[in-house]
C-alpha cells in the first residue's frame, strides 16, 4: 500500500483540489482528511451552546448569590 500525505489550506469548504498526485489514472485510493486544528470549530460550537443554555427559563432564575453559594458549598466539600 502506498501512503501519500499532502497538506492543503481550505479556501472554499465546498471543494478541494489536489494536484501532482503519485497515482495512476483509474487507481482506487482512500481519502482521509484530518484537520490540524479544530479549536475554531469547537469555540464556535461552545459559544452557541452557551447562548442556548443561557436562554433557558430555568437558568434565568439563577442569581449570582445562588452561584456563589453553590461554589462555596463545593469548595467546602458539601
Amino acid at each position: 500500500m502506498l501512503a501519500y500525505k499532502q497538506y492543503v489550506t481550505i479556501d472554499d469548504p465546498s471543494k478541494m483540489e489536489l494536484i501532482n498526485l503519485p497515482f495512476r489514472r483509474g487507481q482506487r485510493v482512500e481519502v482521509l482528511m484530518i484537520a490540524d486544528d479544530d479549536t475554531v470549530i469547537r469555540g464556535d460550537e461552545l459559544r452557541q451552546l452557551f447562548k442556548t443554555t443561557q436562554a433557558l427559563p430555568q437558568v434565568q432564575a439563577i442569581s449570582d448569590d445562588m452561584i456563589a453559594e453553590e461554589v462555596e458549598e463545593y469548595r467546602a466539600g458539601r
